[in-house]
């Protein structure tokens, strides 16, 4: 029997925390999708197919013709940022897509321009450190504030963007820069009072603008997505209050390339029963990411998300003898002239019989922004059929398009791509009145 779902009817509001390299280019494939001019190719919701019934009722059905997804023709785009650039003039400076890419949606992009951001430089300096290239000038930020009047200002944001497009429902959606570590503080992090507290306290140290964000999203009734390895939604706090709003969260951090094919490798490894020794890491890459995670603060969030995909899937405790003391290194370069062209190495030392040991490199050549975009829209989609099937809390089948799929604390997240891919059919299969038949260990 199929979950009552509410119609996707009227418009669907998307407010970026954001408008540079993936946000641009999410917004301008959109844009080409629905007038025809471009294909989705990576987005599951849109090109995707897969089989719902077993022996002779098997069908293979797209996942639109399964359950009711929104129409990208009613998708309307807005955002905060700190630079004053409107869409078009953003998606040109980030040099992801061409120009002539660009210019069949140019009026449309020209007209998504950014609400002044909640932006708090000690989370992400060198964002506007001028030694690293454009600093934005003006700084478009709210005036220096409260964290608690932050808050108020967003959900005036929220509101007005709202009311001003004719949107039926809203989601906010973390596109910004990776922030500094913020470890979890039980005191202001483990309850939503003690959270509010803080925030009228000003805490400054324990509360990050992407906290701030997500906060005012869920008190006005908007699902957050977290895109980036901060701290932010995957608190005690924030279950709290999305469970209390009835409202999904998800995130975080786009799974886009390398941890992508970490995912996908380290389960052959485990079903082959080779042992692994040592996986090193690297990546350089030029876009605004890669400055701001060129910070150690910053890079130590980012470290920490890229670094968990393997220990979890390759399990010490079930195999000591392949899988104990792996060393696991990762590493990030900041490299300009690379800009949004991203290039990844992965050595990885296993053993194989008699512990005998091989070697295998891989090299990746990608697009960060290209890789992430269908990512970015697969989660809006999916997060707002949540939103209408009154699915509150952590999105654990949406842990398919994130590096470190948050669970809540008593839970193990998955990390294996194919068990996330099974993850993802099943509740699209429930979803749509079918039974959730593929089996997970």
């Amino acid at each position: 029997m199929a979950i009552d779902i509410k119609p996707a009817n009227g418009k669907l509001g998307v407010l970026c925390v954001g408008l540079g390299a993936v946000s641009t280019t999410l917004i301008t494939g959109t844009l080409m999708a629905r007038k025809g001019l471009a294909n989705p190719v990576g987005s599951f919701s849109q090109l995707g197919k897969m089989r719902v019934g077993r022996g002779e009722k098997k069908q293979y059905k797209h996942v639109g013709d399964i359950v009711p997804l929104t129409n990208l023709n009613d998708v309307v785009f807005g955002a905060w940022d700190v630079f004053t650039d409107n869409a078009y003039e953003s998606a040109l400076y980030c040099q992801v897509l061409k120009k002539e890419d660009i210019e069949p949606v140019r009026d449309e992009l020209e007209r998504i321009k950014p609400m002044k951001a909640c932006f708090d430089p000690e989370y992400a300096k060198n964002l506007i450190d001028p030694s690293f290239g454009r600093v934005p000038d003006p700084l478009w930020a709210m005036p220096t504030d409260t964290r608690w009047n932050y808050a108020q200002n967003l959900r005036r944001d929220i509101q007005n963007f709202k009311k001003e497009n004719c949107c039926d429902r809203v989601i906010v959606f973390w596109i910004a820069s990776t922030e500094k570590y913020t470890p979890r503080n039980e005191q202001v992090h483990g309850t939503l009072a003690g959270f509010e507290a803080a925030m009228k306290a000003d805490d400054r140290e324990h509360l990050s603008p992407s906290m701030i964000y997500a906060y005012a999203a869920l008190m006005e009734g908007c699902p957050f997505i977290m895109g980036a390895p901060n701290v932010c939604v995957d608190i005690p706090a924030m279950f709290e209050l999305s469970r209390k709003q009835n409202l999904p969260i998800v995130g975080k951090d786009f799974k886009s390339g390398q941890t992508m094919m970490k995912s996908a490798m380290a389960p052959i490894f485990r079903t082959r029963l080779l042992g692994v020794e040592g996986w090193f890491s690297t990546n350089i890459l030029g876009n605004r990411d890669g400055q701001v995670i060129e910070h150690p603060d910053n890079f130590e969030t980012k470290r920490i998300s890229k670094a968990s995909s393997i220990e979890w899937i390759l399990e010490q405790d079930e195999y000591p003898e392949l899988y104990t003391d792996i060393y696991h290194k990762v590493k990030i370069n900041y490299y300009p002239p690379r800009k949004d062209n991203k290039e990844s190495w992965d050595n990885i030392d296993i053993f194989g019989w008699m512990n005998y040991p091989m070697q295998i490199k891989v090299n990746f050549l990608c697009r960060d922004s290209i890789l992430a975009a269908p990512i970015c829209l697969d989660l809006l989609i999916f997060t707002d059929l949540a939103l209408r099937a009154g699915m509150s809390g952590v999105q654990e089948w949406l842990s398919f398009y994130v590096k470190k799929p948050m669970t809540y604390d008593d839970e193990r997240p998955v990390h294996d791509l194919f068990q996330q891919f099974a993850m993802l059919k099943n509740q699209i299969r429930l979803l749509g009145g079918y039974e959730a038949d593929q089996e997970l260990d």
